[in-house]
């Protein structure tokens, strides 16, 4: 096991950008940008015993700043927040204070506002070099940050174990109750050379789905997946039943003890040979298709379009603020949010 840091010689804010690198015996690798908690590289042995990279990202760092890059909003790889997914008008009360963000997602808010979690220098807190190697990046968000109330602290430790699985740890505090719902936006494909995703092999535990309206914010209505092409209780292939022209931006409700760490999503690709199994203590998962994935020059020179990737976003319902129905997305100063999501990679067996 082994960690290294090495810097990127950008700084942004007054801040400097680093890359810290997690390895296990292994070989399998992970590289992460504290900038925006990027995960930047994800690489493993497939079936074969060749290195591929499973995510999608840019070669270099700069990249990752290129205005056509951000006006696209991709958030390839960051974490998101203070709030995942959509706030609808971008409004919400908390004990009768009523808090407007930028609306960013036509009316809504979408992933925090204008800049959210992922275009901020994390604080690289501590760097674990023991049996599993480690890195606590830190944010803190001042009050008023993008109109959200109170300052909030957030440490996210990234863990690599022996066993392939990338452990994302959250845990957060506040001085002033405020509406938070974080989540990672890594972009996924497990193909020896990329491509459309509509083989994959996708299997997600939830009976269930959240109804969204025309601007995919969620109305509050649960729907049964049973009979309709959101299914995905049996494992198939993600084109199988699709909308060619959609793809899949839902979000579903797991089956699950609220709160317990249980298995949310399992994703196959018989051409690698890998599986990736996706754990959380969240209630709910978003399976994003990529439909306006828009990246130019990413990875090797490679251009990332529609349906190039798959996202699998664990967090609390989207719009839950909203939502008295859902559970809470409010946190207070007596009280400490935490979140623990795994990305287990093995092969098929």
């Amino acid at each position: 096991m082994s960690v290294q840091q090495i810097p990127t010689g950008k700084i942004i804010d007054g801040e400097e950008v680093i890359a810290i690198e997690l390895t296990n015996s292994k070989g399998t690798y992970v590289k992460i940008f504290n900038y925006g908690a990027i995960i930047n590289k994800f690489v493993v042995k497939n079936a074969k015993g060749e290195k591929q990279d499973i995510v999608l990202g840019f070669d270099t760092f700069d990249e990752y700043l290129d205005p056509a890059y951000l006006a696209n909003g991709a958030y390839l790889g960051a974490v998101v927040g203070r709030y995942a997914n959509r706030i609808k008008n971008g409004r919400f009360t908390i004990d009768e204070e009523t808090y407007q963000l930028a609306q960013n997602a036509g009316t809504d808010t979408l992933h925090g506002g204008i800049v959210g979690f992922d275009k901020k220098v994390w604080d690289v807190l501590e760097i674990g070099d023991g049996p599993q190697s480690s890195v606590t990046l830190q944010y803190e968000s001042v009050d008023g940050e993008e109109n959200f109330p109170g300052n909030l602290i957030i440490d996210l430790t990234f863990e690599l174990t022996e066993n392939d699985e990338l452990i994302l740890s959250y845990e957060a505090e506040t001085d002033q109750a405020t509406a938070i719902n974080l989540t990672h936006h890594g972009y996924f494909n497990l193909a020896p050379n990329g491509g459309n995703i509509k083989n994959h092999k996708q299997q997600i535990f939830a009976s269930n789905y959240l109804e969204q309206d025309s601007n995919y914010s969620v109305t509050g209505k649960l729907i049964p997946v049973e009979g309709t092409h959101m299914d995905f209780t049996k494992s198939k292939a993600i084109g199988q039943d699709w909308d060619e022209e959609e793809g899949y931006d839902q979000t579903y409700v797991l089956d699950k003890i609220y709160g317990d760490l249980s298995l949310a999503s399992k994703t196959i690709e018989e051409e690698s040979g890998l599986v990736l199994s996706v754990y959380t203590t969240e209630p709910v998962a978003h399976l994003y298709t990529a439909k306006y994935l828009d990246v130019k020059n990413g990875k090797g020179g490679k251009d990332y379009g529609s349906y190039g990737a798959f996202c699998v976003e664990t967090q609390h319902h989207p719009n839950a603020v909203n939502v008295p129905a859902f559970p809470s997305t409010i946190l207070r100063p007596e009280d400490l949010y935490t979140q623990t999501t795994i990305y287990k990679v093995s092969l098929i067996k």
